[in-house]
């Protein structure tokens, strides 16, 4: 069973800034952060089920950068609804819950 991955434009935007960031810190290292989301992304297709952290949305952690992929799972159509990818020093209810 594999899951679709439906990524919110918000978290798109959060993708997009890492990536420009670790870019600007050294040449090549956006395209290694990309494909730490990437693998994160192939993981949630293949298991979504991670830790329930608050309401109904799970984290997964990336494996090289400190961040966190926020979602919902909708087990009736099978998808993954990611909403952010945040810093892991950022606070998800200040930074994009409300």
């Amino acid at each position: 069973m594999k899951f679709e991955i439906n990524i919110d434009k918000k978290a798109k935007s959060d993708i997009d800034k890492g990536f420009d960031y670790y870019n600007e810190q050294q040449k090549g290292l956006g395209k290694k952060f990309m494909s730490d989301v990437s693998a994160a992304l192939t993981t949630l297709e293949k298991n979504p089920f991670f830790q329930v952290r608050y309401d109904d949305y799970r984290c997964l952690p990336l494996k090289k950068f400190p961040y966190m992929i926020h979602y919902i799972v909708d087990e009736s159509v099978l998808r993954v609804i990611i909403y952010a990818v945040t810093h892991t020093s950022q606070n998800p209810e200040t930074n994009w819950l409300k």
